[in-house]
């Protein structure tokens, strides 16, 4: 059963128009409806269409295995071949989906050349064994063993080209009613020439126009009630997904009592070409203090978009650098800040949707869940805003806090200290008068309004980085010294020739402005012990912990196409996809059939049976079979005619030894074969010197 004529051709240009690609599918929509114009077609094997599936096959993995591994999401087909740099203004998960739908657009490029072999082939089915590898084998080893076939069906893969190109031309807008339209128009004109004689053509015309009204109707209902859902964003959602890292504000464990928790999972990789990392990578800083909790003191407008001169380098700040290190690291959600080492200016091979970066020295990234580049940093300026002289964010200090800040001023003669000399002290006395420690006691005997930060400065002396950190910007900021509260990683932990950095390694430090070098710089008051006591609590399950995460990184890079495993995966398949084409085209059996030649032998069981002879002779005679009415029952009616009642018991027999000579899986025997060819000459003979009595009448 072929399609109509021109159906094909107008369906190729309908995608065409649907996803951009209107030449290739006027193209590909000339090529299969020019078949119909061939006279000699193409002989080709089951062997041969096989062939021609596997090379579809292996084209639709190899742009599925490079459109997935490539985080910039191809836009169209030219994203197989190379990098198109992408950057949309959603998230990684909106990325997926437009590569997914990318894909689907492609596929009748993909299956064109299995659609144009049926077209310009001699054959118009071709049996469902030759896409099933199950099926093929045990076609195949039933022919080797001398065992009867298992029988198949034969299909047209005109349909089913048209239900693919339909299927592809839906990727397109919810507001575009133009496919809706044009799906009803094609599926029309598909099913008029298959429609039922038993109905009227009015009655079939409206059937027809309700289930297109009604189909109309129920996808605006579904696009609007689908619409509804999107604008709701109910909070619950939100739990769902993974955490992000806040750049606005940043709850500290101060106060916490037991111990803390940290998690030795690594997060970052480095790679140092000198071999000397950066001792810190710092993620964003913070200016107010409140209760527990540290603030930014911004908003969304505060971050400005990083506009780059190409598509993978993201120039942060003009100035000079001296060093570069590779970054590793992962995006929670697809959206969070960049763990930079200080001095930061530019930022090179990084595949990114979107880059922003705050006055506070945060680089928020909006991209895939991993990322892999290169930043550039130098001594000198940073990204970070200067104190502003008009806000004095970076000088204030909580109220419930001052007695105590002013206890310890006074206590180390810290008024009137410069920059240098104020550093020195508050780093000789937090290194010779506290200890690091992550277990927080529960205290003996509660003072009246004492709060956490006091109780470390004046009476335990022991705590984690943040309970330093604070204690530090605060104490610079009570003698006139700008200061901000850092958060980030430590980098101490080698790898080979690598680095890397876990969730243990979080890390906070002080930011204290220069005012001679008119510049931030970096001083951590933590004692420097810290690493060494959380490297005693390594257990020997570290290990294989490391080597999971190792695995999951790997998975990961390729995952998001920060590998070169996708130009492997396409190298092996480029050769066995030209060794299967070479095949295809070359093999000399391939030989083309002449208009006026011969026919070769069947290539399916019971198509030379003598039977379509005797159907033939019948309706030269007027006694054609009507449009679907089953043999038996047209038979039955012949048998009605009293001058071919004697031919009603050997039709009956000859349409049985048909039917098994057809359909059989066992066929005929080589008897019952002469049989059935015996009896249709006696009836052909019989026909030529009978005439119906339906012919005589449609003369008279």
């Amino acid at each position: 059963m072929k399609t109509p004529p021109l159906l094909l051709g107008a369906v190729l240009c309908f995608w065409g128009w649907q996803t951009g690609f209107l030449i290739p599918g006027a193209i590909m929509g000339v090529l299969l409806e020019a078949a119909r114009q061939v006279k000699a077609p193409w002989e080709f094997s089951d062997d041969d269409f096989a062939r021609i599936w596997n090379f579809c096959c292996l084209g639709l993995l190899g742009a599925a295995v490079y459109a997935f591994t490539a985080n910039e999401g191809p836009a169209d087909f030219r994203g197989l071949f190379h990098n198109l740099g992408w950057r949309g203004q959603h998230g990684a998960g909106m990325a997926t989906a437009r590569t997914a739908f990318s894909l689907l657009r492609w596929l009748p490029m993909i299956f064109f050349l299995f659609a144009a072999a049926q077209a310009y082939s001699s054959r118009e089915e071709i049996p469902l064994h030759v896409t099933s590898i199950i099926l093929r084998r045990r076609w195949k080893t039933a022919r080797k063993l001398g065992l009867p076939v298992p029988l198949t069906r034969t299909f047209n893969i005109g349909f089913f080209f048209l239900a693919l190109c339909l299927f592809s031309a839906s990727v397109h807008s919810a507001d575009d009613t133009s496919f809706f339209w044009g799906f009803c128009v094609f599926t029309a004109w598909a099913l008029w020439p298959q429609r039922s004689r038993r109905f009227a053509l009015p009655f079939w015309a409206a059937a027809l126009v309700l289930v297109t009204g009604l189909s109309y109707f129920g996808q605006r209902g579904i696009s609007q009630f689908q619409s509804y859902l999107g604008n709701l964003n109910p909070q619950w959602l939100s739990g769902m997904g993974r955490r992000r890292f806040d750049p606005i504000q940043s709850q500290t464990e101060i106060g916490q009592l037991g111990r803390i928790k940290t998690s030795p999972k690594i997060v970052i990789r480095l790679e140092a070409p000198n071999g000397v990392p950066p001792r810190r990578l710092r993620e964003t800083t913070f200016r107010s203090f409140k209760g527990r909790t540290w603030y930014a003191d911004l908003t969304e407008n505060d971050f400005s978009r990083v506009v780059p001169p190409n598509e993978t380098t993201f120039p942060l700040i003009n100035k000079p650098t001296v060093d570069f290190v590779n970054i590793a690291c992962y995006l929670p959600g697809g959206k969070a800040l960049l763990p930079l080492p200080e001095g930061s200016a530019r930022l090179e091979h990084l595949l990114a949707y979107n880059v922003w970066k705050s006055p506070l020295g945060g680089v928020l990234e909006e991209g895939p869940g991993l990322v892999v580049f290169d930043a550039h940093y130098g001594p000198g300026k940073t990204i970070d805003e200067p104190p502003d002289e008009a806000d004095d964010a970076d000088v204030s200090l909580p109220d419930h806090e001052t007695n105590t800040l002013a206890q310890v001023v006074a206590q180390l003669h810290l008024q009137g200290q410069d920059l240098g000399q104020a550093l020195q002290t508050l780093g000789r006395f937090f290194s010779t008068q506290f200890t690091y420690s992550t277990w927080r006691d529960q205290p003996r005997a509660f003072r009246r309004n004492e709060t956490p930060l006091t109780r470390f400065l004046l009476n335990s002396r022991s705590g984690h980085c943040e309970y330093f950190a604070t204690a530090a910007v605060l104490l610079l900021r009570s003698i006139g010294i700008p200061a901000r509260y850092a958060v980030g990683y430590a980098v101490h932990e080698g790898s080979g020739h690598s680095f890397v950095v876990r969730q243990s390694d979080a890390h906070a430090w002080c930011l204290v402005w220069d005012e001679q070098r008119h510049a931030w710089r970096d001083f951590d008051p933590t004692p420097a012990s810290w690493i060494a006591l959380d490297a005693q609590r390594t257990t020997w399950l570290q290990k294989l912990s490391d080597l999971w995460t190792r695995l999951a990184f790997e998975v990961s890079k390729f995952r998001w196409g920060q590998s070169h495993l996708r130009q492997y995966l396409l190298w092996v398949l480029f050769p066995v996809m030209a060794f299967l084409l070479y095949q295809i085209v070359f093999r000399k059996r391939h030989r083309r059939r002449g208009a006026k030649g011969s026919r070769s032998n069947p290539p399916w069981p019971g198509l030379d049976s003598e039977f379509y002879e005797l159907e033939q002779k019948l309706a030269r005679c007027g006694v054609e079979r009507h449009s679907s009415e089953p043999l038996s029952e047209w038979l039955r009616r012949i048998a009605g005619d009293q001058s071919l009642a004697q031919l009603d018991l050997p039709l009956q027999e000859i349409l049985a030894l048909h039917y098994r000579y057809r359909f059989d899986p066992y066929g005929l025997s080589s008897t019952e074969r002469d049989h059935l060819r015996f009896q249709a000459r006696c009836c052909l003979v019989t026909l030529e010197q009978t005439k119906p009595a339906t012919a005589e009448s449609s003369q008279d």
